[in-house]
């Protein structure tokens, strides 16, 4: 066996368990049952709030989205295949209960 043969046999075991690490908290996600209730806030906080400021209520690198004047169709499907160059799609990250779940927190905001 060459020296770079054996390279990749040694280095494989680590790609692979980095792999699986990275895969597992997909996994857990689509394991979600359909009917669980999250904490919207938190979630939207750690993953909406760096571009949609004071948990929604203000513009910042996105815009605001309380009193969006958008209807909750567009809402869902905005946040679920996202637009390209400006809002990354989480369709992959959030089930559809989940994406509901966000439209009804971001419908709920009020002024604080």
């Amino acid at each position: 066996m060459n020296l770079y043969a054996r390279k990749i046999t040694a280095l494989l075991p680590a790609v692979l368990g980095v792999a699986l690490l990275c895969a597992a908290p997909a996994r857990a996600q689509s394991a979600t049952p359909e009917n669980e209730t999250i904490d919207v806030e938190q979630l939207f906080a750690g993953t909406c709030g760096f571009c949609h400021s004071d948990g929604g209520r203000a513009a910042g690198k996105g815009p605001q989205l309380m009193n969006s004047p958008r209807d909750d169709d567009f809402l869902r499907d905005r946040i679920a295949g996202g637009k390209q160059g400006a809002m990354p799609a989480f369709g992959g990250a959030f089930t559809g209960p989940q994406i509901d779940q966000m439209v009804k927190y971001i419908r709920a905001l009020k002024p604080r």
